[in-house]
């Protein structure tokens, strides 16, 4: 049994009110932080050769189930839209398929050969990086998914939050935030959850201002799909160019881009 499966150091937990509760999940929530900057030379390494694959026309897979799995198509779903890149450079698989978004799908983790079944559909090859996303870090489905691509050439990464797991043993690549008992025994979309979604956030933004997708500070090839990231998109114009909002209007309406507007200005 990992960590993350240990008891939880309450108890009790249905005598205590509401503002204790409160209190004693945000006092274990705080101790996810540290735990990750534990991690940060293996999260480096896993950018670094996640942003190398990606330069030479590769893709970022993430495999998980239940929670996991979830997180990983939230984060893949966030980059066409955050980054300006194409749909399906980062690609997130969850056992069950797109039914177990929303719901469980009962034994979908239990198969071993299902998440390279869903793989292969993507044509995943050597020039792609998959990266296993497994709280406990013993999920059949990300085994198997990782065993298999290890045997195709594969490179490997995962994110986990027990130590010496069965996942990080086939990893490349390996993260390991060991975050411990949850405030809820064993309900890992708690501390385990936060963590990887902040090693996520890492993963793909500090890859995508490596693969120059953000410029200074700002999303300079965001999609402008809403009228709030319209009006963001006109502020960066207007704050580089030092110009008013209604030609930055026109050269963002003009260009489509922030970036693109910037450079047609400058030329």
């Amino acid at each position: 049994m990992g960590t993350t499966e240990s008891p939880s150091h309450f108890n009790n937990l249905e005598t205590l009110s509401t503002r204790e509760l409160l209190a004693g999940i945000n006092s274990v929530d705080q101790t996810v932080p540290l735990a990750v900057a534990k991690a940060l030379p293996q999260i480096e390494a896993l950018v670094e050769a996640t942003v190398e694959r990606l330069q030479r026309g590769g893709r970022l897979f993430y495999i998980g189930a239940g929670t996991s799995g979830r997180l990983g198509i939230l984060d893949a779903s966030e980059c066409p839209p955050t980054f300006g890149v194409p749909q399906g450079l980062v690609i997130g698989l969850i056992a069950g398929g797109d039914d177990a978004i929303r719901k469980a799908v009962e034994n979908a983790e239990d198969d071993p050969q299902q998440a390279w079944r869903d793989l292969a559909a993507y044509n995943i090859s050597a020039d792609d990086m998959l990266v296993g996303i497994a709280a406990s870090g013993r999920t059949p489905y990300v085994i198997g998914g990782m065993a298999i691509a290890r045997r195709h050439g594969i490179a490997t990464g995962c994110i986990v939050c027990n130590p010496a797991s069965s996942v990080a043993a086939l990893a490349d690549f390996p993260v390991e935030v060991v975050t411990g008992p949850e405030f809820v025994t064993g309900s890992t979309r708690m501390k385990a959850g936060t963590a990887q979604k902040l090693v996520l956030n890492m993963l793909t933004t500090a890859t995508m201002i490596r693969l120059g997708k953000v410029k200074g500070n700002k999303m300079v090839d965001m999609q402008l799909s809403n009228l709030k990231l319209v009006d963001r998109g006109e502020k960066m114009i207007m704050d580089e160019l030092g110009i008013g909002q209604p030609e930055a209007a026109e050269l963002l309406k003009q260009h489509g881009s922030v970036r693109a507007a910037l450079e047609a200005y400058r030329k």
